[in-house]
This record gives structure tokens, C-alpha cells and sequence, in this order.
């Protein structure tokens, strides 16, 4: 059986400098991550450089992601969450690419690294708390204090508060990384089962007809996890940052 672990190593292909003992390389990880970045600017420059009143396929496809996206900032964090929409689109669409180009084989999956996906969640963890500083000052931290609770339980209140902030970016990251890294293991597992029984002869054949149907079971269901991964990351990141806009809440 492959080892089904195999695919997530961080291997480096180009060596770009070094700085002391340190040497810096253009691994496989940060080669994914720019194609992620390059499928995003074609769909959103490419497309729309001509833009046409009857809009071909592609350019459709940019305009449904922009509304797509625009209407999650809306309806979670008013408004006033359209200042944030760069930040919000480069998510959505940084981890909807990483995540489809990772089910292609011989690809890497970026987000199924929780280097990858703790940075993404800090990234929203600090921008909550520098605008929300920024924004209201000290009225930030109303965000703790509930309305309507009882003072003899209120310190109780605001430190599950305090705790259930802190642990954001656990909860924000985990998701992501451990739906990626736990579809792409089950993926290859069963993989292995249709190869190793396809070299048994008609047997195996008949035998490795059952992981096949589960590979492609569990392949559109990545696909279907890559966008639903993408939606939750992003819908988070909405809500976190209304709190950021309306602390009082």
C-alpha cells in the first residue's frame, strides 16, 4: 500500500538563496500557492479586461464570484463590511484554487498544512483586533460584555468570552486543514486498494471494482468539500469581522 502521508511533504525544488546557514528554496508548497494566485488574476484580470456587455463564460463566472462573495460581506457584516471585501475575495478565491488544484494527482494541497491555514485564520485574528482598536478603542472590548447579563454571573460571562476569542483561530484553522489533510488520506488509501488489487490478475479485477467506485465517490466529494471549505473559511471571516465593525453588538 502507498503511504498515504506521502503526498504532504514539503520538498524543495529551486534553490533561491542563502542567507548564513540558512537556505531558502522554492518548495512545492509555495509553487502551489503562486498557481492559486495566478488561477485568481486570470479569472478576475484576464476576463475582465475586455469586459462585454453579454458576458462569455468566464467573464460570468468572475461577475458570479464578485456578487457571490459581495452578498456573503452583505448580509453578514452590512455595508460596512465592503471595506474588508479585498481582504474577504483573496481568501474565498486563494483557498477555493489551492483546494481544487490540490485533487488534481500529482499536485500539492497547500491547506492541508496547518502552517498554511494558522497563518490564513492570524491573518483575520489580527486584522479583527487591530480595526476593532483602531475603529472604537477601548469600546472594543464590549465585544465581551454580552447585554443583559446578570452582574453576579457577568465575570463568568465575559471570561468564556475572552476564551471562545482567543480560541478563533484554533477552530478557524483546524477546520480547513483537517478536512483537507482527512479527504486527501482516504482518497489515496483506497487509491492504493484499486492498484494493489489490479495486480492480482482477473480476480483483483473484479475485486478492485468497489475501491474504484469509492475513489470516484470520494473525488467528487472533495471537489464538493473544496468549495464548501472555501465558504466556511470566508463566511468566519465575515462574522469575525462584524465584530470588529459593531463590537457592541
Amino acid at each position: 500500500m502507498a503511504d498515504p502521508i506521502h503526498q504532504f511533504e514539503i520538498v524543495n525544488l529551486v534553490p533561491l538563496a542563502k542567507i548564513g546557514s540558512t537556505e531558502l528554496h522554492l518548495t512545492n508548497s509555495a509553487l502551489f500557492m503562486i498557481v492559486a494566485v495566478a488561477i485568481t488574476g486570470v479569472l478576475m484580470l484576464g476576463t475582465t479586461a475586455g469586459r462585454q456587455i453579454v458576458p462569455g463564460r468566464l467573464q460570468s463566472m468572475a461577475e458570479v464570484t464578485y456578487e457571490f462573495v459581495a452578498d456573503m460581506i452583505r448580509s453578514t457584516a452590512g455595508e460596512q463590511g465592503m471595506r474588508f471585501f479585498p481582504l474577504v475575495f483573496s481568501l474565498f478565491t486563494f483557498i477555493l484554487f489551492a483546494n481544487l488544484v490540490g485533487i488534481v494527482p500529482y499536485t500539492f494541497t497547500v491547506t492541508s498544512h496547518i502552517v498554511v491555514t494558522a497563518s490564513l485564520a492570524l491573518l483575520v485574528f489580527l486584522t479583527v483586533i487591530v480595526y476593532g482598536l483602531y475603529s472604537h478603542g477601548l469600546g472594543f472590548f464590549r465585544l465581551f460584555v454580552p447585554h443583559g447579563i446578570p452582574g453576579y454571573i457577568l465575570p463568568f460571562v465575559v471570561l468564556i468570552e475572552i476564551v471562545s476569542f482567543l480560541s478563533r483561530p484554533i477552530s478557524h484553522s483546524v477546520r480547513l486543514f483537517a478536512n483537507m489533510l482527512a479527504g486527501h488520506i482516504t482518497l489515496k488509501v483506497f487509491a492504493s486498494f484499486v492498484a494493489g488489487l489490479g495486480t492480482l490478475g482477473a480476480v483483483g479485477w473484479a475485486g478492485a471494482s468497489l475501491p474504484l467506485i469509492m475513489v470516484v465517490a470520494i473525488t467528487a466529494l472533495e471537489i464538493l468539500v473544496a468549495f464548501l471549505q472555501a465558504y466556511v473559511f470566508t463566511l468566519l471571516t465575515c462574522i469575525y469581522l462584524n465584530d470588529a465593525l459593531h463590537p457592541g453588538h
